[in-house]
């Protein structure tokens, strides 16, 4: 079993409605909440907390990061954390806006990332909605300076933003986003997970493209030309998928 995800809320329509939509982003991840006080209301309960840690761990959770909106709710983490000596070195209570925290490291947990990598991402999540990268709106079909639009090229690069990328074993594509509605949640997440399964540097218009959020970030919609490069053992490869999903337009119309 992957890491699980607690969500600590003070409200649990906030909370379902986080966890319906980190599930649809990882599917596979299994993602718990606490929320409300113990009469269903607005609040936290330390008896919600303490059951919910317990239940994912006897479940075979290889960890739990858990995520709380507000302050109270973060001093009720920590309480139940102190309590209970054998919760600490499983559990990880991450400082992380609670929506994209949560959607972010829930997408890294189906990678099958462990508890450090996906605290890292939830935590990473304030950074990584920030200004978005520059992107170009063209009409489908080839780019005039690239080639066929989907061509793989090996050789030097300098990504479009970040560090350069150099050596043979680089490779670089350019293609135009098909669908409406560009890389929103369900594609983005889908491109992350793909990209991730590389074990290779992939990079989108410059991003990360293993980044659920900072693919979301770049704000692409139909007739968004993109870049896609990577670097490393089947870079070509990975280039070539990542088009090849942009290409098919996810199945949307």
């Amino acid at each position: 079993m992957s890491v699980a995800l607690l969500l600590v809320s003070h409200s649990a329509r906030l909370a379902d409605g986080t966890a319906e939509l980190a599930h649809e982003m990882a599917p596979d991840v299994v993602v718990a909440n606490a929320a409300g006080d113990v009469d269903g209301g607005l609040g936290t309960s330390l008896e919600k907390v303490t059951e919910a840690l317990t239940d994912l761990l006897a479940d075979g959770a290889a960890g739990v990061v858990v995520l709380a909106d507000l302050g109270s709710a973060v001093l009720t983490v920590e309480s139940a954390l102190e309590l209970d000596d054998d919760l600490p070195p499983r559990v990880r209570l991450a400082s992380a806006p609670f929506v994209e925290g949560a959607v972010a490291a829930a997408v890294t947990a189906q990678q099958g990332a462990g508890l450090d990598a996906v605290v890292a991402s939830a935590e990473g999540a304030v950074t990584s909605i920030g200004p978005r990268p520059v992107v170009e709106l063209v009409e489908a079909g080839p780019s005039p300076d690239a080639g066929p639009a989907g061509t793989v090229v090996a050789g030097e690069l300098v990504g479009t933003v970040g560090a350069p990328l150099r050596g043979s074993d680089v490779a670089t594509a350019r293609t135009v986003v098909r669908n409406p509605l560009g890389l929103h949640a369900r594609p983005a997440a889908l491109v992350a997970r793909t990209a991730a399964s590389f074990g290779i540097p992939v990079r989108i218009q410059g991003v990360d493209a293993t980044s659920v959020l900072q693919l979301m970030a770049l704000g692409t919609a139909a007739g968004t030309e993109l870049e896609v490069t990577a670097q490393g053992p089947g870079a070509e490869t990975a280039v070539a998928t990542v088009v090849g999903l942009i290409d098919g337009g996810f199945g949307e119309a």
